[in-house]
């Protein structure tokens, strides 16, 4: 089991699908930003930002930056009021922010990002664009810090950890994304990925995307993927050509989506597939529950909520000047 929860991870199974699937560029992450991650010791900052983006201004890091003699304007006795706790002050990892910058320019200037098993499609709610996608560390650091998902990556035993930054594209069409279930290496089904949707295109279409996704698989993936238990996840473009988008373990905690893991466990016949999809409005499925973190309840100056708030405001102030220059 433990070689095929390591096969799953994205550093360890695209080198080999490359050519099957959307570009990525893939970073190997420093100990300290894995512990940033990680703690939740003290307030949520984003990190500071070097001269390359500063989509985040952050209060706090201007304040405690300038000339310690100016700070002192306060009446108070209390020494806190001017030496900040550690962990009020903003990280920073202008190493990792670099190379990231670069990878995002060379993918067109937005990326969606993944840890080594996940990306934070629970935490996209805290993105200005409801979106994962991402054109600065910062943007990384707000839906790494804001996921379940992610929490549960860094909790599973791995000897490094991976940032892997793939290509956005604006135009994806949810309806066309499919989870696959690979059992003694036979496909033996396929689920509608997002299942909180009813599009009716696909009771048309179904017959003609099986077609697609068994010869992908019986081409790319079965030959190339070592296990004998798994599950991917495809994308079908409008010109019917499949992209790889992932690979999961069997069972849970992959979501079976329009399956049950017991019914896919007592599949007799492995050489007869099924293809489920939402048929009607009232067999959509409720989306998974989010709940806000902690971390957010904190409207403080400096803070993860502050920061969001901001940078919405400033993403709202553009989208009106944009307006305003087109009218």
């Amino acid at each position: 089991m433990r070689e095929e929860v390591k096969r799953c991870q994205i550093q360890e199974w695209y080198p080999k699908f490359k050519s099957s699937t959307i570009k990525t560029l893939i970073h190997e992450l420093p100990d300290p930003f894995i512990h940033y991650l990680q703690d939740d010791s003290g307030p949520f900052l984003l990190p500071t930002s070097s001269s390359l983006t500063d989509p985040f201004p952050n209060r706090i890091r201007d304040v405690y930056s300038a000339d310690p003699e100016s700070q002192i304007h306060s009446d108070s006795d209390s020494d806190d009021e001017f030496n900040p706790p550690s962990s009020a002050i903003p990280p920073s990892f202008p190493d990792l922010e670099l190379e990231v910058h670069q990878s995002i320019t060379a993918l067109g200037g937005a990326a969606f990002p993944k840890l080594n098993w996940s990306s934070p499609k629970d935490a996209a709610w805290i993105s200005t664009s409801g979106t994962l996608q991402c054109a600065s560390l910062a943007d990384i650091a707000l839906l790494f810090r804001s996921s379940d998902n992610v929490t549960h990556d860094l909790s599973q035993p791995s000897d490094r950890y991976y940032l892997a930054l793939r290509k956005w594209y604006p135009t994806f069409h949810p309806d066309m994304e499919f989870r696959c279930f690979v059992r003694s290496r036979h496909l033996i089904a396929i689920s509608q990925r997002e299942v909180t949707g009813f599009y009716p295109s696909l009771l048309d279409e179904r017959l003609d995307l099986e077609a697609c996704i068994l010869h992908f698989f019986s081409k790319i993936v079965q030959p190339g993927f070592e296990s004998n238990d798994y599950t991917f996840d495809v994308y079908i473009t409008r010109d019917r050509k499949v992209k790889l988008m992932d690979f999961n373990v069997w069972g849970p905690p992959t979501l079976p989506l329009l399956f049950e893991w017991e019914e896919l466990e007592k599949v007799e016949d492995l050489e007869k597939l099924e293809f489920r999809i939402v048929e009607e409005r009232c067999g959509v499925r409720p989306g998974l529950k989010t709940a806000v973190p902690y971390d957010y309840l904190d409207t403080s100056e400096g803070s993860g909520w502050d920061q969001f708030l901001r940078r919405a405001e400033e993403a709202a102030q553009r989208q009106v000047g944009s307006s305003e220059a087109g009218s």
